[in-house]
């Protein structure tokens, strides 16, 4: 009797396995066959993309992957986004390149966007499993779209957009209040790029400390125009102007206009990809000051020119954004700032990456400067420009990741 039980025991912890051992062996076999995804994307909805596809494997390195799918975006004249997807073929797909790019509006909604995403990855990935047994169950199909009449633009590329926002916190002996409102207008079409920008700011604090109150202020105004033709794939011409007012850096009104030039070493067209570009521009400032300036000055009529090099590169192996500005005036060529900017990351090797972010300014063109004495509570509070011969700031970052290399599960409960 107890032999009879022992191995009924036995078979009913073996039964399921024996079930579904067939099934689940053929699956992992499956599983094998399917292309290694290097998906390297900072704003896609991974959970989506992973639920919708789930004829790949999903790798968290790029030294594991089959293909290494790149997407970049850069915003259209509608304010919508432009994607560029560049797969990469690895290993087996050594060699074996190809890009799809597509575009989103405004309007479109987060779920819109990311069924966009995942039809131009399926699409883009046909041509890599055409390689692979799995071709066998693929399946193509054509939906012809329906007929619609042409559309005619009634708006000319003219696309407006204003915001208003506001901010506010407090507690017993504290309050907060930051109000913004924003104005935009484009016009942008392979020939011209026309810009226009309007904003207006005011934030107020308030602190009740040893029996009084202590307020403070800031607020200020500003209007853009920019204004550029193309000429070809690398050059440009066009002009930029300027007016704003501001209680922290004691402007009152001012006024500016510079046309410039810029030149693109790479096409216009692979700028999601790569820039290297270099910008100069002369222009005139009139500047009416609250306060008389350390300068002796109430207002003042200003001439100067500025360059600026930057170069964007989006890559395999990382990133890179870095921008070098430097600017004087012609009445005195030692009232100038230079500055720069820069953001690399890299992976160094596999599950290795580093971050480098920062700016450094030297700034010796603080004209505007107030030469009545400051207070201490516009000091802390930062309510007025100091003066100062250089700014910086940076940021370090380090990411190691280890264990397994796929990662094809979603699994939401609790959040992510």
């Amino acid at each position: 009797m107890k032999t009879i039980f022992y191995w009924t025991f036995v078979l009913f912890l073996l039964f399921p396995a024996l079930l579904f051992a067939d099934s689940t062996d053929s699956l992992y076999a499956r599983q094998n066959e399917f292309p290694n995804i290097f998906l390297d994307c900072r704003s896609c909805d991974a959970d989506y993309i992973r639920t919708e596809i789930t004829f790949i494997n999903y790798v968290i390195d790029r030294k594991d992957a089959d293909i290494h799918i790149l997407i970049t975006t850069e915003r259209t004249a509608s304010s919508g986004r432009k994607y560029t997807l560049t797969f990469f073929g690895l290993k087996r797909f050594a060699g074996i390149n190809d890009t799809l790019s597509y575009t989103t509006l405004q309007d479109d909604t987060d779920d819109i966007i990311r069924q966009k995403m995942v039809h131009y990855l399926k699409l883009g990935l046909v041509r890599y499993l055409a390689r692979t047994p799995l071709s066998a169950d693929i399946s193509i199909g054509y939906q012809p779209p329906v007929k619609t009449k042409k559309i005619v633009d009634n708006w000319d590329y003219w696309v407006f957009r204003t915001s208003i926002s506001s901010f506010f916190n407090g507690q017993k002996s504290y309050n907060s209040q930051y109000f913004n409102l924003r104005f935009r207008a484009d016009r942008i079409t392979e020939d011209w790029k026309i810009r226009f920008r309007l904003g207006a700011h005011y934030s107020e604090d308030n602190f009740d400390f040893g029996g009084q109150t202590l307020s403070s202020f800031a607020r200020g105004q500003n209007f853009s125009a920019l204004v550029v033709r193309s000429i070809n794939t690398h050059w440009s011409l066009g002009i930029n102007s300027f007016a704003y007012t501001s209680t922290y850096s004691n402007i009152k009104h001012s006024l500016t206009a510079s046309p410039a030039v810029e030149y693109n070493f790479f096409p216009y067209s692979e700028s999601t990809r790569r820039e290297l570009r270099i910008l100069y521009s002369v222009g005139y400032t009139y500047s009416h000051y609250n306060e008389i300036t350390i300068y002796d000055k109430i207002k003042e009529n200003l001439f100067f020119e500025s360059l600026e090099i930057a170069l964007e590169l989006k890559q395999p192996w990382g990133t890179i954004e870095t921008s070098l500005e430097g600017s004087h005036y012609f009445f005195d060529f030692s009232k100038n700032r230079l500055s720069l900017d820069s953001e690399l990351s890299l992976r160094l090797f596999k599950g290795f990456s580093l971050s480098l972010r920062g700016g450094y300014s030297m700034i010796h063109d603080q004209l505007s400067l107030q030469k009545s004495d400051i207070s201490q509570e516009e000091v802390l509070l930062r309510r007025k420009q100091l003066e100062t011969q250089f700014s910086y700031w940076g940021s370090v970052g380090l990411s190691y990741t280890f264990g397994s290399i796929y990662n094809n599960i979603v699994n939401t409960r609790f959040g992510n």
